[in-house]
């Protein structure tokens, strides 16, 4: 494991890579000279800002337990999932401001995919890995390192932030290589993509280590219990309509 700072590097490259996916695709798809674009973008960037330092604030039902703003903001845990909720929300925030209808989903995926695989790799080098493991692709901490972190020297642990950095390779893989060609609906990409990720992050919390806080959940699956069905079902409302439909999509 490496120095904290190396985790703030590794999400402002993922930011900056992000971004440059995000222009390439807007100047395929003929929108990166519409200024409007760029002020859906800024939405994006400060409501992920905000919602990722905020977005752990309320751990506890009494109020009083929780620290405040001020303090959960300068020292409180960020938020992946507060992030792309907040980037979700600040996005239509500013859609809604200027007037813009067009959908930006699909200039969105592929971007997030990529630039959460890289911010991820800061998380693998700077955090607890995860859960014991007797796989052989387990990581060991030292003493030292294990005390950083709060976890178990000398024992193998599951690599979670590998599995997820795996995920979102793959993910933009598909969404860049093949998903974007394709004549879906509008925006639609996105929905998958979002779709799939609380899908999986719901699963790999169980070799995460974080805090079990409820039948046996943490406080990220309590979250993903509520949204992610929200978002399968947004999917399979879409795919009985047709937006998935290729050869439908062709004849409209």
């Amino acid at each position: 494991m490496v120095a904290p700072w190396w985790h703030e590097l590794f999400v402002a490259l993922g930011v900056a890579i992000a971004a440059s996916v995000f222009w390439l695709e807007a100047r395929r798809r003929g929108r990166a000279d519409d200024d409007r674009v760029w002020i859906v973008v800024a939405g994006a960037l400060v409501g992920g800002a905000v919602m990722m330092r905020l977005g752990t604030w309320l751990q506890h039902v009494d109020l009083r337990e929780n620290a405040s703003l001020s303090e959960q903001w300068l020292y409180g845990n960020r938020s992946i999932l507060g992030g792309l909720v907040g980037a979700y929300l600040g996005a239509h925030v500013a859609k809604r401001l200027i007037g813009y209808r067009e959908r930006t989903g699909d200039l969105f995926a592929p971007a997030v995919a990529l630039g959460m695989a890289i911010g991820r790799i800061g998380c693998l080098l700077t955090e607890l890995p995860g859960t014991p493991t007797h796989a052989g692709w387990g990581m060991t901490l030292s003493p030292e390192q294990a005390a950083r972190v709060s976890g178990p020297a000398g024992v193998a642990l599951h690599p979670s932030f590998g599995y997820e950095i795996a995920f979102h390779l793959v993910a933009f893989a598909v969404l860049w290589g093949w998903l974007r060609h394709q004549p879906i609906a509008p925006g639609e990409s996105l929905t998958l993509y979002l779709a799939a990720y609380a899908v999986f992050r719901f699963l790999v919390e169980f070799v995460r280590g974080n805090e079990v806080v409820f039948v046996g959940l943490t406080r990220p699956q309590l979250f993903l219990a509520v949204v992610a069905p929200l978002i399968v079902a947004r999917v399979a409302y879409q795919f009985r309509r047709g937006a998935y439909d290729v050869r439908r999509a062709v004849v409209a």
